[in-house]
């Protein structure tokens, strides 16, 4: 009796262990998969659109960055809350959702929360996750093979590699004399196009003099010429994979009390593409003008005005 009670507890302690090694072990993919409601893009987009207003979100943008493509950006009072407990929360405001026609098939996919919530110190977000569950399903998560493993991808843990920024590393691109100028300068810049940017979303945090705004760049310094910052000029060279991280866009410019900040290129584009390699005919060397071309952009926006 004594020695099956033994071998009980044994088992016991091993499953505990296996459960323990599991949970510190698990990883995260950036993305994830969704069902694809029957239709044409629009219509894709449409009820998708019809499926997160239901589950709470509310739609504050949507554009088409490219050809047979549509992105639609909602937040909801759980996003807006974590975002403006943290530093710089709120790059993590927007949910990005993407509609995706490839080869004639329609893909449905979003940024995984946890995976963005845990890079951005936001925490799992585990009623975001469970509210897009409901509404467009999870398939499969993907956009890295093996995953992040969630202890690494923190703030101040997860970078591409040595001399590559991290989260907190973030671009200060013009102080303003105060909050309201800050906004009234993007908002302006953005309604010109300015940098060859376009408006997609505002999102204004509760309690905070703080304002996220997502921004398209359709026309940069012009499509197939010096930097590779429009958005289809990158996308077409990273995102080369079956399923498609059509969701890493828009950009975010944040307006922070005075300040005009964005994460840096850098992390950003590799955060979304984790397994890109560094060189290679879809490697970053192929984008190396990217991070200053997308820089150039938005510091125009945040009314930055560089020497010719």
């Amino acid at each position: 009796m004594w020695t099956r009670f033994l071998n009980k507890l044994f088992l016991a302690i091993a499953a505990i262990f296996l459960i323990s090694s599991q949970a510190a072990a698990e990883t995260l993919r950036p993305f994830v998969l969704g069902d694809t409601p029957p239709g044409d893009l629009k219509q894709v987009a449409d009820a998708v659109k019809l499926k997160v207003t239901a589950a709470g979100f509310e739609i504050v943008g949507s554009y088409s960055p490219f050809a047979n493509a549509v992105v639609i950006c909602v937040t909801n009072n759980d996003l807006k809350t974590n975002a403006a407990k943290v530093p710089n929360g709120g790059f993590g405001a927007a949910q990005r959702i993407s509609v995706t026609e490839v080869k004639g098939k329609i893909q449905v996919a979003y940024v995984n929360p946890a995976y963005l919530g845990t890079a951005y110190g936001m925490g799992k977000l585990d009623s975001v996750s469970s509210k897009l569950r409901t509404a467009l399903g999870a398939v499969k998560v993907f956009g890295s093979e093996n995953g992040i493993p969630e202890e690494k991808l923190g703030p101040g843990m997860y970078r591409y590699a040595m001399f590559m920024p991290y989260f907190k590393d973030v671009d200060v691109f013009k102080e303003h004399p105060d909050y309201k100028t800050a906004v009234e300068t993007v908002e302006k810049n953005l309604a010109a196009g300015v940098g060859g940017t376009k408006k997609v979303y505002r999102i204004d945090l509760p309690g905070k003099q703080v304002s996220v705004f997502g921004v398209a760049i359709p026309k940069g310094d012009g499509i197939d010429k010096g930097n590779k910052d429009t958005d289809k000029e990158i996308i077409d060279i990273v995102d080369y994979g079956e399923l498609k991280h059509t969701a890493y866009l828009p950009y975010e410019l944040m307006v922070d009390g005075d300040r005009v900040i964005a994460l840096r290129a850098r992390y950003r584009i590799a955060l979304n593409f984790p397994d890109t390699t560094m060189a290679g005919a879809h490697g970053f060397t192929k984008i190396m003008t990217a991070p200053w071309g997308i820089q150039v952009a938005l510091e125009a926006v945040a009314g930055f005005k560089r020497e010719q």
